[in-house]
């Protein structure tokens, strides 16, 4: 198969069976509940909870059709077959024809679901040969979708058998859970794992900057959870999203990784008629309960050196990537330096804009755009090189989008 070419994946594509069956109900009150709800119900061995802008949350399940693909070869299931072929080094490119054949086929209004690991930002712009062997990108590509919205649901399915079984969940009542909660102790006591390995890395990447390599880089680092209790990822999920204020928020058990997550800025977000945008979120303080402190903390981030330095380097890379793909003269600053709640912070928020050129698509500004710059650092190839000399492991999905 070609690699880049999307009628090497029309046979992938015609086997993906469309979403011919489609109805719709009336609004649920707690479409975050409801979303969970049909994530713990185990309709499918794959599933995700995405929230989109707006208070509308997806949740989409199947067995297995999709796209995986790593830095060596790329794999695409349906209907229990499989095709491969090799990226050559180009992963990114052959994901999206395989992804852009599905569209081809004349079912325009299918939507896919998944992942990229930070680890792909190798290949796109540092060392291919620290991208390493796990997969890179995986998708899903739903057999049951349902969209919750303020004012109805939207279920999808590929057949009778996959609708009914989600307007039986759906009629259910929400049970009520009751958990043990850990104690703070206890919570505190799994954070303090691995932070001396942590202030290593910390302390060579200061000695990087120092030294002139890079303007900054974020580190981080892995916190291994205890064998028991095990973890219940749609509960911590339920409880995170209901003290949180995320621009997106994801869970979801997909290509090997489980994981809920609350994301405060979005990497990038394309429009069909081709708007781009991007949104840096850097410099922190906190948000309580006490409206006079909190101003307080907003005026002293709005006023600190090296928030404001760090977030205007953000912004100007960010600029710098957006104008990589746009049209020339159409890359705007729209918003910059607003102060933006999400959950139990504040952050310096601001948006860069553009119009992709005629030569240019979606995928090729996700190629320039991702993973962002408050992810990795100033370079981004500095940084990641930085990264990936003073971090112990690979980050997987942590940085990733």
């Amino acid at each position: 198969m070609s690699t880049g070419s999307r009628t090497a994946w029309e046979g992938w594509a015609r086997s993906v069976p469309p979403l011919a069956c489609a109805s719709t109900r009336g609004p649920c009150p707690d479409p975050a509940a409801t979303a969970t709800r049909l994530a713990r119900a185990g309709l499918a061995e794959q599933y995700v909870v995405y929230e989109a802008e707006g208070g509308v949350w997806h949740f989409a399940a199947g067995p297995g059709t999709g796209v995986t693909a790593d830095a060596d070869g790329i794999t695409a299931r349906a209907a229990g077959r499989t095709w491969t072929s090799r990226t050559d080094g180009r992963p990114l490119e052959t994901f999206a024809a395989a992804l852009s054949a599905l569209h081809d086929e004349g079912d325009g209004g299918r939507r896919f679901y998944g992942w990229a690991a930070f680890e792909l930002a190798h290949l796109l712009h540092a060392d291919p040969a620290a991208a390493g062997d796990h997969p890179l990108l995986c998708a899903l590509v739903p057999s049951v979708e349902v969209t919750l919205t303020g004012d109805r649901t939207v279920v999808r399915a590929v057949d009778e058998a996959w609708a009914r079984k989600v307007a039986d969940l759906l009629a259910e009542p929400p049970a009520v859970a009751s958990r043990d909660e850990p104690t703070r102790e206890a919570a505190e006591g799994v954070i303090a794992v691995g932070t001396a390995a942590y202030g290593r890395a910390v302390s060579r990447t200061v000695g990087d900057i120092r030294a002139g390599l890079l303007e900054k880089a974020v580190v981080s680092r892995r916190v291994p959870l205890p064998a028991r209790p095990r973890p219940d990822f749609p509960a911590t999920y339920l409880a995170g999203r209901r003290a949180n204020t995320p621009a997106r928020s994801y869970l979801l058990d997909l290509g090997g990784y489980r994981a809920a997550g609350f994301s405060p800025e979005t990497v990038l977000e394309v429009r069909e008629d081709g708007r781009v945008s991007t949104q840096p979120l850097a410099g922190t303080r906190a948000l309580g309960e006490d409206p006079e402190e909190n101003e307080r903390r907003r005026v002293e981030l709005l006023s600190d050196p090296k928030e404001i330095h760090e977030h205007a380097v953000s912004v100007r890379l960010a600029w710098d990537e957006m104008a990589g793909v746009c049209r020339p003269g159409s890359v705007v600053v729209e918003e910059f330096m607003a102060v933006r709640p999400r959950g139990s912070v504040q952050h310096l928020a601001s948006r860069v804009t553009g119009r992709l050129r005629a030569d240019a698509g979606p995928w090729d500004a996700f190629a320039s755009l991702f993973p962002a710059i408050t992810a990795t650092g100033v370079s981004k190839r500095a940084a990641l090189q930085a990264l990936a000399r003073h971090e112990e492991g690979s980050r997987g999905l942590y940085g990733g989008a």
